[in-house]
């Protein structure tokens, strides 16, 4: 991350992103699926930074929405209307109506509950709707127990045993137009094994319904690859092409099959980071304490996830050299005690007004935001050079509440 940070006037925290790095690995996925079947679709949830959004959009990509206003803001940064795909378990009707209306490509649907309500809505617009039924095809992600998704304790997706009902309800319906199978196994998966299988999966299940004379065109297999959040600088870019290998040759595609995937963290976490500043350095028996102006309302991931970073870089206050001081352990901790402890890390020696830096944060850093205790959230920086430019303003606490008064 190549950046300096201005003399004079640093209002801390911010977000910073390096968009060189995210057109690199932009470029890299493009490579990786050049004259394939393979369609990407950017997960919007990951970081819905406009920039970052046109950015993506610019280079081809589609986006995978799970709100109304995740789809209002694709189509604002310029996706193609056909290349939104609209997933999640609560699809309000308003939010369905939204994406009907907007003719985008296609929902993934998550229960035959659901399915009845989009066939009832869809009759109201007056219009087909193009579904995929996201199947739960009971795999072990290996990753955290909060992002395994693919379990049949898990919340999301169809049972295999209740997608027959599914398929039959829609392929009779008139108003849906049943183009395809969508899954998703879990996030932060860093080995092909779980991959390996789902396409197993998806094979026995196509073939199932081939012989059945039912046909999807779209295979959507989610997302969920990883990166190296040990080894940032050394692998800023996740192993797209084993990834990708992984699915092409392990998914047997008939003609006018299509593989979709939905990846977030792996576009966007490495390019992303959180640049706070000290305001205290406190002994205490046995460790030291940073207290620091930036907390889980900036970067909520460690919070939910009981994440360590132990990577982390101390930025000087005027751009000058690093000394090379021996590192020691520390705590960084919010300057709040409602916002506990967020990160360990190896640092050098660190004094009041130095500026940590938090690599690999670009997934949920803006995305997760809020404004618990009413502190200011923090503002973001893209890269322009090796300097940068702002690209949101810092709200203000009277900005954070909207209220509706019934007299």
């Amino acid at each position: 991350m190549k950046f300096k940070l201005p003399c004079e006037g640093v209002e801390t925290p911010f977000y910073y992103y390096d968009m060189e790095l995210l057109r690199s690995t932009l470029n890299e996925i493009k490579e990786c699926i050049a004259g394939s079947d393979v369609h990407v679709h950017y997960a919007i949830k990951a970081n819905g930074n406009p920039e970052i959004l046109k950015v993506i959009a610019d280079s081809g990509f589609g986006a995978d929405c799970v709100s109304g206003g995740e789809i209002e803001a694709a189509l604002a940064a310029g996706f193609s209307n056909d290349s939104i795909y609209y997933a999640g378990v609560g699809k309000t009707d308003r939010e369905i109506i939204f994406g009907i209306e907007s003719g985008i490509g296609c929902f993934n649907v998550e229960s035959i509950e659901e399915l009845k309500v989009i066939s009832e809505l869809g009759e109201r617009c007056g219009k087909k709707v193009p579904v995929a039924l996201r199947v739960n095809p009971n795999i072990d992600a290996h990753t955290h127990e909060y992002i395994t998704t693919g379990l049949e304790e898990n919340k999301f997706g169809i049972d295999m045993r209740c997608l027959d009902k599914a398929v039959d309800f829609a392929t009779a319906s008139d108003w849906i137009d049943l183009i395809g199978l969508h899954f998703h196994i879990g996030s932060q998966i860093t080995i092909t094994e779980p991959f390996a299988l789902l396409c197993e999966r998806i094979n026995a299940l196509t073939e199932y319904y081939r012989r059945r004379g039912v046909e999807f065109p779209v295979i959507n297999v989610g997302g969920g690859l990883g990166i190296d959040y040990d080894n940032p600088d050394e692998n800023p870019v996740p192993d797209f092409k084993n990834y990708f290998d992984t699915l092409i040759s392990g998914i047997s595609l008939t003609p006018g099959q299509h593989i979709h995937c939905e990846l977030g963290r792996a576009v966007v976490a490495q390019c992303g980071s959180l640049i706070t500043q000290v305001l205290y350095v406190k002994e205490g028996i046995g460790r030291k304490f940073l207290i620091v102006d930036a907390g889980m309302n900036d970067l909520m991931r460690a919070k939910r996830f009981m994440m360590w970073w132990d990577r982390c870089a101390n930025r000087p206050m005027y751009s000058a050299k690093v000394k090379n001081y021996p590192p020691c352990v520390a705590e960084i901790l919010s300057r709040c005690a409602r916002r506990v402890r967020m990160v360990k890390a190896w640092l050098p020696l660190i004094i009041c007004g130095s500026f940590p830096v938090l690599y690999s944060s670009g997934e949920n850093m803006g995305s997760h935001a809020g404004n618990i205790i009413g502190v200011w959230r923090a503002i973001a920086r893209i890269s322009a050079g090796i300097y940068f430019r702002f690209t949101t303003r810092r709200n203000i606490y009277s900005s954070n509440h909207l209220s509706v008064i019934i007299r």
